[in-house]
């Protein structure tokens, strides 16, 4: 046992000093970058030299959101700049309800959704008349262009817009139509300038992944309305219209019989997705059957004061001790201006890393 021990013992002391040495030894890159002159004009291509020992290397050319200074993120104050929203519509054809939907705006809304009357204690400014909305399945945009929404904003505020659905009672009133919501933004009337292109590049505010639409129901456990929210699309949908005619209330079928072979595992005909429930009968005058229903769809807080762009990231040119070395690199800008290439070049192992950052101030000419 003692025998053993040691051994274990010399093999952690071993490896101590295996990783002590990978530490050591690991070398500072000498890394360099020039060019053959320091302006140049648009459109014409520019070629880097390197010389040193650097294993990976990392470029930022200086252009908006490629830019070192931001390599640990870019915040856009847009305080005061105003904002659109958009987003597109389409309602589903079956069903012949009308004018159950409305869209709404609020800068009080306390973000409680725990309940429909929770919701609506805040104040909403009904938006609806702003936009266009479908009249068949086909997705339309709201309006032909974004629609400003500056005169709702109030300072230092955020903005909650929600979309309202509206069922009443189905069998006096014809069923429930189904709405989609899709591509829904909020954009800044800010743009942040593009060193890129002429393009200015547009600050987004909050998009249909980013809104965090909550569905808020006035009856959410005896007949809950059927809507619902995906990263991609926001469905509002009535309540189930429960009459005797529906095939769940069918006492025929096999699925409630809990012999069936369908429940039974040692069965051909098993169904390994199939789980037995009881059969409900159908209760005429149940007050659940068909309900009035009113279903919020409400976002989180939206921002108007600014846009987290995250970090400005670096192009790899020079990927890992394994890639080739690299001699020269080209790069052209498309506008004039002045700007500060950054190349990062570094070495690393398991245990650590050293880098080298090398800077070129450019002027770039029309």
């Amino acid at each position: 046992m003692k025998f053993k021990y040691y051994n274990m013992l010399l093999g952690v002391l071993l490896m101590t000093s295996c990783n002590k040495d990978i530490v050591t030894n690991l070398e500072t890159p000498t890394f360099d970058v020039t060019t053959k002159t320091s302006t140049f004009k648009a459109g014409q291509p520019i070629t880097f030299l390197f010389s040193g020992t650097a294993h990976t290397i990392s470029f930022y050319s200086g252009e908006t959101l490629k830019d070192y200074s931001f390599k640990d993120g870019r915040v856009v104050n847009v305080t005061g700049a105003g904002a659109t929203m958009e987003f597109t519509s389409s309602l589903q054809v079956a069903g012949t309800q009308t004018n159950q939907l409305t869209i709404l705006a609020s800068t009080n809304f306390n973000g409680d959704y725990s309940s429909v009357d929770k919701v609506k204690a805040a104040t909403w400014t009904d938006i609806t008349s702003r936009f266009t909305l479908a009249t068949n399945a086909t997705f339309v945009p709201a309006v032909p262009a974004p629609k400003e929404i500056s005169d709702l904003i109030v300072a230092g505020k955020p903005i909650y817009i929600a979309f309202k659905y509206v069922t009443l009672p189905q069998a006096t009133n014809g069923l429930a139509r189904q709405w989609f919501i899709q591509t829904f933004a909020i954009k800044s009337l800010t743009t942040l300038p593009s060193t890129a292109s002429a393009t200015p590049i547009t600050l987004t505010l909050a998009d249909q992944i980013h809104a965090g639409f909550t569905i808020v129901d006035n009856s959410p456990t005896t007949n809950p309305a059927a809507s619902s929210v995906t990263s991609t699309r926001v469905t509002l949908w009535g309540p189930e219209y429960r009459y005797a005619g529906l095939a769940k209330y069918d006492p025929t079928l096999p699925k409630w019989n809990k012999a069936d072979p369908m429940y039974d595992r040692s069965s051909p005909l098993y169904v390994p997705t199939a789980v037995w429930t009881p059969f409900v009968p159908f209760v005429p005058d149940a007050a659940d059957n068909d309900p009035a229903s009113e279903t919020w769809a409400v976002s989180g807080a939206i921002n108007l004061n600014s846009v987290n762009l995250g970090p400005d990231y670096s192009t790899a040119i020079k990927a890992g001790i394994a890639a080739s070395t690299l001699v020269s690199y080209p790069y052209t800008y498309a506008l004039p201006g002045t700007y500060k290439a950054v190349f990062v070049g570094f070495n690393a192992s398991i245990e650590a890393s050293k880098t080298v950052v090398k800077e070129i101030t450019l002027t770039i000419e029309p």
